[in-house]
């Protein structure tokens, strides 16, 4: 079997750089019957669907797994986006459990440090998993974090190029930066070397720019109240699609 990073390059130069934020606050029922109707309609446009807390919380381990599998049916990557943040035991349950629920890649919070980050890449690659790390998120407050200075040895860096060094040193197959910061996404790109994917929210509904984040380098869209919300979720998938090749 090949790997996440693999996996989602290969489906992106066929059908674009699309991964569907698929955030719906809703009953069970309908967040499955929704999940599935996009995943029927949309696939054609897109190379991955992004599930969050607050919509996996409602559902069973059975529906979980039916959505992973119709998903995969129909070639698209699966990513849990739940910011995995905790201890090595704790962090090596959860991600097992994704796994075992047919995930095929989880995102993390780098803040737990190198060497727990490292202990989850590790265990992911054994299972031809990925990991994508967060760096810099989309939300106009985010500056206030993620660009704080951190200061060792007379030295000083912001907590994002922080966070970049690590994902970059042990080998995470992604990163986060909102296509809301573009010029983060250009620094994170350059220092890389195109090492790492980058994921990129923001898109549309937040303010941030398709021609902006791909010049940038961009690797890959995630679209959500946009698509999701539109009245024809086809044709701006479509749109957004053409204009990310």
């Amino acid at each position: 079997m090949t790997t996440f990073k693999t996996r989602i390059k290969q489906i992106s130069k066929e059908k674009g750089k699309i991964i569907l934020a698929n955030d719906y606050s809703d009953t069970p029922k309908k967040i499955q019957s929704k999940t599935m109707s996009n995943i029927r309609n949309l696939h054609n446009f897109l190379c991955g669907i992004k599930f969050n807390f607050p919509q996996l919380l409602p559902l069973g381990t059975k529906e979980i797994s039916k959505i992973n599998k119709f998903a995969h049916e129909h070639d698209l990557q699966t990513i849990a986006d739940i910011k995995l943040n905790d201890i090595g035991n704790t962090n090596r349950l959860t991600i097992n459990s994704l796994w075992e629920l047919g995930f095929d890649a989880v995102i993390v919070n780098p803040i737990m440090g190198p060497d727990a980050l490292k202990n989850l890449v590790k265990l992911s690659h054994k299972n031809n998993k990925g990991i994508i790390s967060l760096c810099h998120m989309s939300s106009p407050e985010a500056k206030y974090s993620y660009e704080l200075n951190i200061c060792k040895n007379k030295t000083s860096k912001k907590l994002y190029q922080l966070f970049l060094k690590w994902a970059y040193f042990h080998n995470v197959d992604g990163i986060v930066v909102g296509a809301t910061f573009p010029n983060i996404v250009k620094y994170c790109k350059k220092y890389s070397h195109g090492k790492l994917g980058i994921y990129s929210p923001g898109i549309g509904t937040q303010g941030g720019s398709i021609p902006d984040a791909i010049e940038a380098g961009t690797d890959y869209l995630i679209v959500g109240r946009t698509i999701i919300n539109s009245k024809d979720p086809k044709t701006i998938s479509k749109q957004i699609q053409q204009l990310s090749m």
